[in-house]
């Protein structure tokens, strides 16, 4: 999930200040969701129940289906709506942009919550993970659309929430979706920006430290317990060629790399600033930047350290994701000893209100 600035369309949004969860609330249910499944050149095949299946188009200034210019948008809705192979509940609108069609499920926040949790999180877990995480889905949306400027709110990618539909829904997933229904996260009557991560390799990160804003309730926190994640130790070797080719890119030239320094650390112990050296002489780079040069999955945290080789260096580090906000594998861990997904929430949210509430 990315913290980056939202594509999205300007909306009012209502959010009901109701003290906490328990108190009587206005349903959030209806809210109706703008997710950009994708954005290009390439035609699309829609179908419905009951009707036959279209193909769409980008034309000359138009939307175009099969074969006839219909404006600038087109909109189709339906029982087992698909796009493509792609299930979809609720509508589908299309728009036609620059880049060619823009492909926008029209969906209501259960329902998305839904598709979005099973594709976000193991769906074995335990339900107090899941009911976790549900409440952190449908806050982060509710935040986002808030903020909006455009003709959607989010996309169904990883630079929003990876959205998968009633494709990924399972009975687990439906049942915390249901559970939690209408719960968000608020600070000062407003949705918080409920950043998440798969784990943090102890401790989490501020948001002061990832992403230079200080935010009161992303603050960082121990975790306990994470040893399960995969994640948890993990190591990389790089090549000196591969170094210089992710470098190059980013305006470091140092002549032929022959090593990697962290030479500043976050108060979370993340690395911070790597100093480059080579046989031209040394650079500075962040440690943000070096990971998303050589690969997320590549560098999977800035929890790390360095030892240089012959031949590159070796990347050894723990946790996977930014560290902001949630960990998941520090959510399971707490519910495997006992905890509910209102103390789960309480711990990576601090001072953050579980409510109830509505939108209009």
């Amino acid at each position: 999930m990315s913290a980056a600035a939202v594509c999205g369309v300007a909306v009012a949004l209502a959010l009901a200040w109701t003290g906490d969860a328990a108190a009587d609330a206005v349903d959030a249910a209806e809210f109706e969701v703008r997710v950009l499944l994708r954005e290009g050149a390439q035609p699309v095949q829609v179908s419905a129940r009951g009707r036959a299946s279209v193909r769409v188009e980008a034309g000359r200034g138009a939307v175009v289906v099969d074969g006839k210019p219909v404006g600038q948008v087109w909109h189709s809705a339906g029982d087992e709506l698909r796009v493509d192979r792609r299930r979809l509940r609720g509508a589908l609108e299309v728009r036609r942009t620059d880049a060619g069609l823009a492909l926008i499920n029209r969906v209501p926040l259960e329902p998305y919550v839904a598709g979005t949790l099973g594709s976000e999180i193991y769906s074995s877990w335990a339900p107090a993970t899941l009911q976790a995480q549900a409440v952190v889905t449908r806050t982060y949306v509710l935040h986002r659309a808030a903020r909006a400027r455009g003709d959607w709110h989010l996309t169904a990618d990883t630079a929003g929430q990876v959205y998968g539909g009633p494709d990924v829904e399972s009975p687990a997933v439906i049942g915390a979706t249901r559970a939690t229904r209408g719960q968000w996260l608020a600070w000062g009557g407003e949705p918080i920006l409920a950043a998440f991560h798969s784990a943090s390799g102890g401790r989490t990160a501020s948001a002061l430290e990832v992403w230079g804003q200080e935010v009161p309730y992303l603050v960082s926190v121990e975790v306990a317990n994470e040893e399960d994640s995969p994640d948890t130790y993990w190591r990389a070797s790089v090549s000196r060629p591969t170094l210089g080719r992710a470098l190059a890119p980013l305006g470091i030239d140092v002549g032929p790399v022959h090593g990697l320094r962290v030479i500043e650390r976050s108060p979370s112990g993340r690395a911070q600033t790597v100093q480059v050296r080579g046989r031209g002489g040394e650079a500075q780079i962040s440690a943000r930047a070096l990971r998303e040069a050589l690969g997320m999955d590549v560098i999977r945290s800035t929890l790390y350290q360095l030892r240089t080789t012959e031949t590159g260096v070796v990347i050894v580090g723990s946790g996977h994701g930014h560290g902001v906000g949630m960990s998941q594998w520090g959510a399971q861990a707490m519910a495997k000893r006992g905890a509910d997904y209102r103390e789960i929430l309480s711990t990576f949210y601090p001072g953050a209100r579980l409510v109830r509430g509505g939108v209009q």
